[in-house]
């Protein structure tokens, strides 16, 4: 099965040339998808100069920064079109390890239609984070959990496999949401679509380099938003 990484990106130069080797030497069936955002650092042009050396990696370009969620879901209508079996989502700057992508695979290839990977399963599974953040992500899952009425233990986490059939039953013009709260919504859809879902123990590593592309906004967005994902659910709007 053909597979696509799908990595969002906006001034990614340093991150770029070291993760996407890492990730094409996981599997010879993989290939690397970059939604470049317009990044002035020069990531699209990098990621072009890379191109050259190999027809695995692939650049979608787009004018501006626009979210999360219109880049992956830019993403998503890409592999539709070139004819790829499932894509994975995953951040540029090593928070999701690529050693860990082979977790999503096999689960997808024992008959799951979706796999996310959890920070959460078996206990707290994440680096470099303060007590503080370590707080507010506890919160936040368990505010998505209660607000959505899904109980995954990691919604609102961004190492996750989707494959064609899901991406193809969802409606993605219906999936709304463009911060953090996208991650959420795709894996609600998915549940209330009954598809069959799993979650893998994943390691998630505070980035060690760039600079975080959370903000007050996305928070806000998403605390909203999980009350619309649930109204969807009811509506039958997914």
């Amino acid at each position: 099965m053909k597979g696509l990484v799908i990595i969002p990106t906006y001034n990614e130069l340093e991150n770029v040339p070291l993760i996407v080797p890492e990730i094409l030497k996981q599997d010879k069936e993989l290939d690397v998808l970059i939604v470049d955002d317009g990044s002035p650092d020069g990531t699209g042009a990098k990621v072009k100069e890379m191109m050259t050396k190999n027809k695995r990696l692939h650049i979608l370009e787009r004018e501006k920064k626009s979210g999360l969620g219109r880049a992956y879901i830019a993403g998503f209508r890409w592999s539709l079109e070139n004819g790829y079996d499932y894509v994975i989502e995953m951040d540029a700057d090593f928070s999701h390890d690529p050693n860990e992508l082979h977790l999503l695979i096999e689960a997808m290839r024992n008959g799951r239609d979706a796999v996310f990977g959890s920070r959460y399963i078996g206990g707290v599974r994440v680096l470099n984070w303060d007590m503080k953040r370590l707080i507010l992500s506890a919160m936040g899952n368990s505010y998505a959990r209660f607000a959505t009425g899904v109980k995954l233990t990691d919604l609102t986490g961004g190492y996750n496999l989707y494959t064609r059939k899901v991406l193809e039953g969802l409606n993605l013009d219906r999936i709304t949401s463009n911060g953090y709260s996208f991650q959420i919504e795709m894996k609600s859809k998915s549940v209330f679509k009954k598809f069959s879902v799993e979650e893998v123990p994943i390691i998630f590593r505070d980035r060690s380099h760039g600079s975080t592309k959370m903000s007050g906004g996305i928070v806000n967005e998403a605390l909203f938003k999980c009350w619309r994902i649930r109204f969807d659910k009811w509506f039958k709007k997914y």
